[in-house]
């Protein structure tokens, strides 16, 4: 039986996927597996029993995922189980940016009904007026799940899409509509484009992305939008930027402090993912990714051990994680050779710093085996899957 500690609300639909060897705890203590959405754990203290954490999301910021590396806990995400939801966001956003719809209903809210709204409204409409979307150039600065669904919805709506990604996986190409046209740089989208939308992780070589120096590039009268993350933008940046009318408009879902009630910047409470259906979508995903990796050593999107799937029949499986250095493979294999211990199936996956070793065999390891594979150089956790 496998403890599964939640920290967060999570869709019953989901945890149905735990299946008969799982039950749902109310302690992190003897906690084999986290499954959480937003909850901040970067203050956590690991109990040595957690093998895996799962984020019901994509983003995975509220995690510390080199402690939870270096501790052997492998860490899962659900990316694209939320696409959908953030795109019709994005649709909106586009929308958002383009008039000035919030404005408008805060100024209608305040009409008096008893007056003749009619002709308060054809008199007052003037100063909301926009833009419309056919006919313009959006950017696409990343083009993975929700990327691509959003270049390709925008282009259904007569938009003509640029996009960019250096990471582009052919899974995701195949995806995307022949009409998107490739953008060499960033800067050929800031320099062309009316639209931009941002779907990028935050990390250090993204974090403050927009700046002074990139908005003096863009286009004048760009229209922004970032459903991505907090932090891309330089926001006192940004703000002097829609001061100088560099910058029309910037649509996130990410609200601060300092954007809030500043003309041309409509801040989103964090609604991307805020659907029934991408809420189960993300559950679903992430306790069978927890299911998987406790019952077969299965992996599937983590980030921080690399992908691993092998069918398993009625033998051991020895699940090690380690570190990718030179002959730890060799030691690894020498151990279970000295016990006498038959390699039926061995797989070795590296993923940067860190590798997940897989070794089915025939006949249980002994504790004196398991207790010499834990002591050899580079081995951060042993698990034996009967």
């Amino acid at each position: 039986m496998y403890n599964v500690k939640l920290l967060n609300k999570i869709s019953q639909t989901g945890l149905a996927e735990l299946g008969p060897d799982f039950k749902i705890v109310e302690t992190t203590e003897n906690a084999d597996a986290i499954i959480l959405r937003s909850a901040d754990m970067h203050e956590y203290t690991f109990e040595d029993s957690l093998l895996g954490i799962a984020r019901a999301g994509a983003g995975v910021n509220n995690i510390p995922i080199q402690r939870c590396t270096e501790a052997g806990i492998a860490v899962f995400n659900t990316p694209g189980a939320n696409a959908n939801a953030v795109k019709e966001l994005a649709i909106c956003a586009l929308l958002l940016a383009s008039r000035r719809i919030p404005e408008a209903i805060q100024w209608t809210s305040t009409l008096d009904p008893n007056s003749d709204v009619p002709a308060l409204v054809e008199k007052g409409k003037k100063d909301f007026g926009g833009c419309e979307l056919a006919g313009k150039k959006l950017g696409v600065i990343g083009l993975g799940a929700v990327g691509g669904m959003v270049a390709n919805a925008a282009h259904a709506l007569g938009m003509e899409v640029y996009g960019i990604d250096p990471f582009l996986s052919v899974d995701a190409a195949w995806h995307l509509s022949r009409h998107i046209k490739h953008a060499p740089n960033n800067e050929y989208i800031f320099q062309n484009c009316d639209y931009l939308s941002i779907h990028v992780p935050l990390n250090d070589s993204t974090r403050g992305m927009l700046n002074a120096e990139v908005f003096a590039t863009m286009k004048p009268g760009m229209r922004i939008i970032n459903l991505s993350r907090g932090g891309l933008a330089n926001n006192d940046d940004l703000k002097a930027a829609i001061a100088a009318g560099q910058v029309a408009r910037y649509v996130t879902d990410f609200p601060e402090a300092d954007l809030l009630n500043v003309d041309n910047i409509v801040t989103i409470p964090h609604l991307g993912a805020s659907t029934e259906e991408s809420e189960e979508n993300c559950a679903v995903m992430a306790a069978r990714q927890i299911a998987e990796y406790m019952t077969d050593g299965t992996i599937h999107n983590s980030v921080n051990l690399p992908d691993f799937a092998a069918e398993r029949g009625e033998n051991f499986r020895i699940a090690i994680i380690n570190k990718n250095i030179p002959n730890i493979i060799v030691q690894i294999t020498s151990a279970l050779a000295s016990e006498g211990i038959n390699i039926e199936h061995m797989f070795n996956r590296a993923k940067k710093d860190y590798a997940y070793t897989v070794i089915d065999t025939d006949t249980a390891p002994t504790e004196h085996c398991i207790k010499t594979l834990e002591k050899i150089m580079g081995v951060i956790r042993v698990r034996v899957i009967k």
